[in-house]
């Protein structure tokens, strides 16, 4: 049992590196997939309100 001995050959910075890649990496896939997505509901656009019997448009708040 004296061959097997514990080799600590790895740095701090990789350690600390090896800990957070895998959050950057999901934060990089949750910014690039936002970037394709163009669904902004605060433009400024008209809403038609459901329970309304006449198709009149109700403007939304600008602030939401």
């Amino acid at each position: 049992m004296g061959e097997l001995q514990a080799v600590n050959d790895i740095s701090p910075f990789t350690a600390v590196l090896w800990i957070f890649y895998p959050m950057a990496a999901l934060v990089m896939v949750e910014l690039l997939l936002r970037g394709f997505d163009d669904d902004d509901d605060d433009d400024g656009g008209k809403g038609i309100r459901i329970r309304s019997r006449e198709m009149t448009p109700a403007y939304a708040p600008s602030g939401a």
